[in-house]
């Protein structure tokens, strides 16, 4: 039985059509460069409008020392009175894809949904810049995000960190600095199926290997990408970390057909187990980034609804 027979059949359609338009899935295009392109043109094929009751608008912020400014995007509700909840919103895409524009829609119905300011970052990707460049950048724009509040029209003492797959390695990861380096006090994360072990040792990242949505050898490529020379720290790589006390109540979700899943399930028993409130779920049928792809699906509409209940909640 392959694992395709496993994902539920609301959300298969989509990537059928996916391995008919392309055949293997993004991974088969070996340059990272038409890599990008072909991603960013399906995403476009998608054609959502924009959404009438968010505005948005870009700036660039100021980078890691020493290096370049990065690009944000902040969402308010078009209605929006009085002080709003934050949540800073980190794109997904392995480390190596992606960008705001990519997620402009999922960052805009969150921004509509949760009644929140979102602020969207646009971080350095590997292989041109490798680790630690995307988390510098990433937290960079969270001090950002957190000294600017009272301009931003959202209350620093409700701030939340959002990201997935890649994204939401990086929010763990951005999480961790600002513990460890003491600002912002975060209220909530909410890491969605996170990339965070470079090791691949799980069953699931052995099992999960011709669904043609980040397969093993997608994450064990993307990895070689992101560390470079380097050596992978808790940073890189959350679940290399220690000691996971101290970090913001936190809400993982992941599929039961995600090479993720294995991962993220011992990291939020880990979360569990040191102390830090954690609420998880295991969606049976999902592949990774399901709800993107078949947005229309049941499946995903729970998905959604779970995590907008859960990010209104911690941030009320």
């Amino acid at each position: 039985m392959s694992h395709r027979d496993l994902i539920d059949p609301d959300v298969r359609g989509p990537l059928d059509q996916l391995h008919q338009v392309m055949p293997g899935g993004f991974n088969a295009i070996p340059d990272i460069v038409e890599r990008r392109a072909a991603a960013t043109q399906l995403l476009a094929a998608l054609e959502i409008p924009p959404n009438p009751n968010v505005t948005s608008a870009d700036r660039t912020v100021p980078g890691p020392q020493g290096a370049p400014e990065i690009r944000v995007r902040i969402y308010r509700p078009a209605d929006a009175t009085g002080t709003l909840p934050g949540i800073y919103f980190i794109h997904g895409g392995g480390m190596v894809l992606g960008d705001i524009d990519g997620e402009d829609p999922a960052a805009s119905s969150i921004c509509e949904r949760v009644d929140a300011v979102v602020v969207s970052v646009g971080y350095r990707l590997a292989p041109e810049y490798p680790y630690p460049a995307p988390v510098e950048d990433c937290y960079a724009g969270l001090v950002w995000m957190a000294r600017n509040a009272g301009q931003l029209g959202f209350d620093p003492d409700r701030l939340a960190v959002y990201g997935g797959s890649a994204g939401g390695g990086l929010t763990i990861a951005t999480s961790m600095l600002a513990r460890d380096r003491g600002f912002p006090v975060l209220r909530f994360q909410m890491p969605i199926y996170p990339m965070i072990d470079d090791r691949n040792e799980t069953p699931s990242s052995h099992e999960i290997t011709d669904i043609g949505i980040w397969d093993r050898s997608a994450n064990i490529e993307a990895w070689k990408w992101y560390l470079g020379e380097g050596k992978p720290d808790q940073y890189a790589a959350p679940a290399r970390a220690a000691d996971l006390a101290g970090l913001p109540a936190t809400f993982i979700d992941v599929g039961t057909v995600d090479m993720f899943r294995d991962e993220d399930i011992t990291f939020a028993m880990r979360l569990m187990q040191a102390g830090v409130p954690t609420e998880l779920h295991v969606n049976p049928g999902a592949y990774h980034a399901a709800e993107v792809f078949a947005p229309e699906s049941p499946l995903s509409q729970r998905i959604w609804a779970r995590r907008i209940e859960a990010l209104r909640r911690a941030l009320a």
